[in-house]
């Protein structure tokens, strides 16, 4: 496969971010996973078009941050809200798309790769049914991951990578504004990053939102205007990504990467 070269988009200053109504916006966000606390007071902005990657080791809070913005781990103290919205009153979740972290097919649902994309886009459809705009939605969404010619195969035949761009697919067939993905890259073959990086690539030029949990920044590098770390549920750094590349350029990186106790795993496609 040909690897486009993309230059660094321009960045994104802290008086234009100002100006702009958040896409997301945390305001000392605290939460909890048991008697543990994980986010300790995290302060985020993030405004239509950024493409922001969330870095840091395991168990900084990563991944309870994103959960939190979608409302899957309440806080403990502060305030979350989307479009402006608080979240508990908001109810536009088409245009949000959510990748989560470590999900596999292996679901014990049989179904193919269309039915698990058409999954994503039901946010959309009018009492539960289908129009000709969303099949050609959910098409859309698997030509982009590179699957056109498997949309018929069930997702249990399916790679770790492949399993990954359907889960993207899934995501992107709602046509959100927002896309939030969690560890999207981990545990997948170099071929399948490049599919997906070139994925991202698309959303990212048609003007999506994206909030990206990282261990390493790879192939989306050119793609990030910022980089925010969190060490032991702060955030250290909000700015420009790290010159250096990996997972050892990364403030606070432990080398070692257990996933963190208490973070309870998604275990189905369907879940």
């Amino acid at each position: 496969m040909t690897t486009t070269t993309t230059q660094r988009r321009p960045e994104t200053t802290v008086s234009d971010r100002t100006m702009e109504q958040p896409v997301i916006s945390l305001r000392g966000a605290r939460a909890s996973l048991g008697s543990r606390p994980v986010l300790r007071g995290i302060d985020l902005t993030i405004t239509s078009g950024e493409v922001v990657a969330l870095l840091g080791a395991n168990g900084s809070g990563k991944s309870t941050a994103v959960r939190s913005v979608i409302g899957q781990v309440p806080l403990t103290g502060g305030e979350v809200s989307l479009f402006g919205t608080p979240l508990r009153r908001f109810r536009q979740w088409h245009r949000v798309g959510y990748v989560p972290q470590r999900t596999t097919a292996a679901s014990g649902v049989p179904a193919t790769i269309r039915e698990v994309v058409s999954s994503g886009r039901l946010s959309r459809a009018r009492f539960g049914l289908f129009s000709r705009a969303d099949r050609a939605a959910v098409d859309r969404a698997i030509d982009l991951v590179g699957l056109a010619d498997r949309a018929g195969d069930p997702v249990d035949a399916l790679s770790g990578g492949q399993h990954q761009r359907v889960l993207i697919a899934r995501a992107l067939a709602a046509e959100p504004e927002l896309l939030i993905m969690d560890e999207p890259m981990a545990g997948v073959d170099l071929a399948s990053q490049e599919v997906l990086a070139e994925t991202l690539r698309e959303q990212v030029a048609a003007g999506t939102t994206v909030l990206l949990v990282l261990h390493e920044l790879g192939a989306v590098e050119p793609l990030i205007d910022r980089a925010v770390v969190l060490r032991d549920g702060c955030v250290v750094h909000d700015g420009p990504p790290p010159e250096a590349v990996g997972q050892h350029a990364l403030p606070g990186h432990d080398h070692v990467h257990p996933h963190a106790t208490g973070e309870p795993l998604r275990t189905g496609l369907l879940t």
